[in-house]
């Protein structure tokens, strides 16, 4: 446990410094809750429980019976909530002696900060782990995958067919592979993009694509036909993704990327009798994930 001492800050106990630097950063707006639809929860874990669907109709030859479908439970996937916490300890006389309140006065700002970022890195981090292999979801696949299992049988694909940087055709086969999917009996659902999600690497790269009237890169007089059908309504940069290449698209899929907040950031400081030792702390507890993996598609990059 390392504690804050006049040590620590020795040049604080005495008069001619100028300024204190490295604390007052600007930071990046909120970016998690736009990668993630927001719940409360007030339980230790949440679960989110799948159903399976009705197939077609079956023809009916005069006389003949009706055929009768079934439905069951389906996938399970549970949020377990963690708890994330930091905290730092200041000695009475670094307090007493510290003539700019450089600890003092940054206590909570610092904290903020790193609870902020963490929440940010913890929620990238399952767009980062979206191909991997060893995060799994409730249908035993990763988030982004070619062989996501229907429990009535047969599997489907969240992911381009080849690995693909950003592009106009990229993007044009995304918007047609969304549009075809379907449910559990593999019958067809109205799911649409909503938002192109991105690294900053990728930021010039997708206004090019979608911020022209006509074909990118081209001399072609074509249209942008994803511009002018509005195909992509938002983009999204995050700070905190880790591939450079890799490039996601969030859909209207119900039950699809979900952040559980069972406890919000809070804040407290104690002091200890013995030692006269001031102590802060920030704590939060919550979980990040996927229920529907509908609610995403992706490629990797090439």
């Amino acid at each position: 446990m390392s504690i804050i001492n006049s040590g620590s800050f020795a040049k604080a106990l005495w008069p001619g410094v100028n300024a204190w630097y490295g604390k007052a950063y600007d930071e990046y707006g909120t970016e998690y809750d736009k990668l993630f639809d927001t719940f409360k929860s007030t339980r230790a874990f949440e679960e989110d429980v799948g159903v399976s669907s009705f197939g077609l109709a079956v023809q009916k030859p005069e006389g003949s019976p009706i055929s009768y479908d079934s439905e069951r439970q389906a996938f399970i996937t549970r949020y377990q909530h963690a708890v994330f916490a930091l905290g730092f300890i200041i000695t009475r006389e670094m307090m007493d002696d510290d003539q700019y309140d450089v600890v003092g006065q940054r206590k909570a700002q610092g904290l903020a900060f790193s609870m902020r970022q963490t929440k940010e890195v913890i929620a990238a981090n399952v767009y980062n782990r979206a191909f991997s292999g060893s995060y799994l979801g409730g249908d035993g696949s990763a988030l982004i995958a070619s062989n996501h299992a229907n429990i009535k049988g047969g599997t489907w694909s969240n992911q381009i067919s080849t690995a693909s940087d950003l592009s106009e055709a990229a993007l044009e086969q995304a918007c047609i592979d969304i549009a075809g999917f379907t449910n559990d009996a593999g019958l067809l659902i109205a799911v649409r993009p909503e938002s192109l999600v991105i690294p900053r690497q990728l930021i010039f790269e997708a206004k090019r694509i979608l911020g022209t009237d006509g074909r990118v890169g081209t001399d072609n007089n074509d249209l942008n036909a994803i511009k002018t059908l509005g195909s992509i309504p938002k983009v999204i940069t995050n700070h905190y993704l880790t591939d450079t290449d890799a490039w996601f698209i969030r859909t209207n899929v119900q039950h699809g990327m979900k952040y559980f907040e069972r406890r919000a950031d809070s804040f407290d400081m104690d002091n200890d009798w013995d030692t006269e030792n001031a102590k802060f702390k920030a704590t939060a507890r919550y979980s990040f994930g996927w229920t529907d993996p509908r609610g995403l598609y992706g490629s990797a990059g090439a």
